[in-house]
This record gives structure tokens, C-alpha cells and sequence, in this order.
């Protein structure tokens, strides 16, 4: 995705996705992530609706009694009744302070509730309400960790990986000198990892299957768009394979040359230079 930071899945890079944690940072939303390790392990056991789901039905209540009842819920780790709840402050006073808040609220209750959709539609509506205001880098980033969060293994389609990709280079590019700035880019280059994979999974399956040209375009889009990705020397190696393959000993060199530049100690050069000296002697001369 996956270069994750939580445990790895099959098929996916060492480091496991795990966004969870740095949802909560200090700072904004301080009392809800303060209590969110306890609302994970509450919602990861159901935090349904039973007996006191009637609470989220449409009563007309003063915002403080209303916005209260929903960080209750929240606390308690009712999360799917809590963002219900916190939707309904905006509906019912859609022009008071509490309002901004609860829209804010809503998306962490959704995302806490891995309900990533809504906590994304949710960060979203915040955004394009109140793009200047002081929590705007939060939502932003509760937007990429939602996307973050659905990346899948390198075997699946990876459209979710590349908008949390673009929602994570948002969080940097509008928000540098923010607290979400950093993490982001951690997990950006996560991403980045696990996109090269995908291309790596599939360049090898090309070359699996005798469609040399066709694994040269994959590995060359590693070397060039995720050039610090740990793939990269594989990539400069499976270069230097194809390019033999299909009767280009020249690029074959080129691509060896630049693998024992960057990476003369690793075992991706070794072997490719046993591969030149068989195959392209000129090149070890």
C-alpha cells in the first residue's frame, strides 16, 4: 500500500499501514484522541446500536445538550451513534460554533469507526466550509489517512493507494510547517514504496511470460518515477535482463552501470555484472 507501518499482510511490503496511531496527535481534537485507543478496541467489538440507538433519532435538543451526548458516545466508544450525533448538531444548528466542531468530530468518529468513506465525505464538507480555519491541516490529514488505511496488497488494484498518494502530498504541499507534515511524508514515501512493488509484481510477470518490451516499460518506470524507493536497484537489474533479452546489449550496459554507481555493494550488481560478463564481455573489459 504494503509499505505499511502495521503487520504485514500476504503480498505486501515489511512495514504495514497503520495510520490509526498518528490520528492521534496532540493538539486539535485533543479530549477525542486522548480517549481514542480505548473507542478502536470499543469499535473494533461492535459499538452498534441495541437500546440506545433511539438516542440518535431526530430529537430537537439545545446544541450543548446535543454535541454532549454525542462526545458521550463517543467516549464510551459508540463511534457509528456518535458521528450520527455530531451530524445532527450541524443539522439542527447549523450556524453555531458547536456546528464547526461537530463537523470535525463527525469525520474522527467516522474514521475511528472505519467507516472510511464517510470520514472523508465528512473531513471534506469541513474543508470546503472552512478552508483557513486553524483545523483545516487535521481534516486534510484525516482525509489521507482514510485513503490510507484501504490501501490493499500489490496484487489488487491500486486506485485507493494513489489518491492516498494525492491526499498525503496535499497534507505537505498546503500544510508544511504543520505537525501532520512530517508524518505525512513518512507515509508518502511508504506509498511510493508500494507502488513500485505493484509495478515490479507486474514487470516480473512480463518477463515470466517472454514479454521482454513490455517489462522494460514497468522497470523503467520504477527507476524513474520511484527512484528512492527500496525497489529501485531490483528495477536497474530486471533492466539490465530485458534489455539483453531483446538484443539491446548497449542500454543492457547503461542500465549496469548506474546499478554499481548507486548501489555497487548490493547483490542486485553482483549479479547483474555475472550477467554482463556472460552475456556483454565488452562490458567488463
Amino acid at each position: 500500500m504494503t509499505a505499511h507501518d502495521r503487520a504485514a499482510a500476504p503480498q505486501r511490503s515489511p512495514q504495514r499501514f497503520h495510520a490509526r496511531s498518528a490520528a492521534r496527535k496532540p493538539g486539535l481534537l485533543r479530549a477525542a484522541l486522548v480517549a481514542a485507543p480505548a473507542l478502536v478496541l470499543a469499535a473494533c467489538g461492535g459499538g452498534g446500536g441495541g437500546a440506545d440507538a433511539p438516542d440518535t433519532a431526530y430529537v430537537a435538543r439545545d446544541v450543548e445538550t446535543l454535541y454532549f451526548a454525542a462526545k458521550d458516545r463517543l467516549d464510551r466508544g459508540q463511534v457509528q451513534q456518535a458521528a450520527a450525533l455530531f451530524d445532527e448538531v450541524e443539522r439542527q444548528h447549523p450556524y453555531s460554533e458547536w456546528a464547526r466542531r461537530a463537523q470535525l468530530m463527525s469525520a474522527f468518529s467516522y474514521y475511528v469507526a472505519r467507516d472510511y468513506t464517510s470520514a472523508i465525505r465528512a473531513a471534506q464538507r469541513f474543508l470546503s466550509i472552512h478552508p483557513g480555519n486553524k483545523d483545516a491541516p487535521y481534516a486534510q490529514y484525516l482525509i489521507a489517512l482514510s485513503y490510507y488505511e484501504q490501501i490493499s496488497d500489490v496484487q489488487r488494484d491500486q486506485a485507493i493507494t494513489l489518491q492516498a498518494k494525492q491526499a498525503l502530498t496535499e497534507v505537505i504541499r498546503r500544510y508544511p510547517g504543520s505537525g501532520y507534515a512530517a508524518d505525512a511524508q513518512l507515509k508518502l514515501d511508504l506509498v511510493n514504496d508500494h507502488l513500485a512493488g505493484k509495478e515490479m509484481a507486474i514487470g516480473r510477470f512480463y518477463q515470466s511470460n517472454g514479454k521482454w518490451l513490455a517489462s522494460t516499460l514497468r522497470f523503467r518506470e520504477v527507476t524513474e518515477d520511484y527512484q528512492t524507493t527500496s525497489h529501485a536497484a531490483e528495477a536497474l537489474y530486471r533492466l539490465t535482463e530485458s534489455y539483453l533479452a531483446i538484443g539491446l546489449p548497449e542500454e543492457a550496459k547503461k542500465s549496469a552501470a548506474v546499478l554499481g554507481q548507486n548501489y555497487p555493494g548490493s547483490e542486485w550488481y553482483e549479479k547483474a555484472y555475472e550477467l554482463m560478463e556472460d552475456k556483454a564481455e565488452s562490458f567488463v573489459g
